[in-house]
């Protein structure tokens, strides 16, 4: 059912189609190099998901063997044994139980880690691809940390360390947007992890992603509404120099 599913595709497509928007908004600015990363993680992760999906079948076989071979020597170790009635003490019949039992718990140990070989190995990764997108996701937030829209209406000098602020609250407005679609995007790479596993671990993880991001994107939409509010308070006359100030000459 395609509407019950991330489809990974469609995913991508989105991405790129912000990476362009961004581009042409803001040509040769940071945070469309930012979004091309977050294109080329999501390319990569539309494989590295679907090959988790599939059975590694050598691996299993591989496994399947070891574990063959490890049950048939087992079986003719026991095979091999002599039990003879009445030359065994108390203590000795205790010490061969005990033996026995220790050898079943040490076999059954190493068939439970070699029949969940595979999993780890898919859990491996796909942790390691989300630690890449919770970097990337860090990313963002600082690319839209020194946007603060507070500033247009605070009165005060600009120090020499002072961020530059050369934007109109049209694309500052727009900025924001941008930084929060991404957010909103790398948590959607994040599920397509969570929605092929039953891993706990995996899920949970894909799961904090999107709770980081939710908080960050609360925070960058706290900014908009504030640019919002400037400009819906901020008289005519106003806007019309501006305007007439950021218009082309000629």
């Amino acid at each position: 059912m395609p509407y019950r599913t991330l489809n990974s595709d469609h995913l991508i497509t989105t991405v790129e189609k912000l990476e362009r928007r961004i581009e042409e908004r803001f040509p040769g600015c940071g945070l469309s190099k930012v979004c091309a990363e977050l294109t080329v993680i999501a390319r990569e992760s539309r494989q590295k998901v679907a090959t988790a999906s599939r059975a590694n079948i050598p691996l299993r076989i591989g496994v399947g063997i070891v574990v063959a071979i490890g049950l048939a020597l087992l079986a003719y170790v026991g095979s091999s044994i002599q039990f003879r009635n009445g030359s065994e003490s108390i203590f000795g019949i205790i010490e061969g139980i005990d033996a026995a039992v220790n050898t079943l718990i040490v076999t059954g140990a190493g068939i439970y880690f070699l029949t969940t070989l595979e999993g780890r190995w898919h859990r491996e990764m796909a942790l390691k691809d989300l630690h890449e997108l919770r970097s990337i996701v860090h990313v963002i937030d600082m690319h839209q940390l020194t946007k603060d829209p507070s500033r247009v209406s605070t009165v005060g000098t600009s120090t020499p360390s002072s961020p530059q602020r050369v934007m109109s609250p049209f694309e500052l407005s727009r900025y924001l947007d941008y930084c929060s679609e991404m957010l909103s995007l790398a948590a959607k790479i994040a599920a397509l992890y969570a929605q092929g596993t039953r891993d706990p671990l995996i899920i949970e993880t894909s799961s904090d992603l999107g709770q980081i991001t939710s908080n960050i994107s609360g925070k960058i939409w706290q900014k908009i509404t504030l640019v919002q509010r400037q400009v819906a308070t901020e008289p005519p006359e106003t806007m019309e120099v501006e305007a007439l100030a950021n218009a082309p000459a000629g």
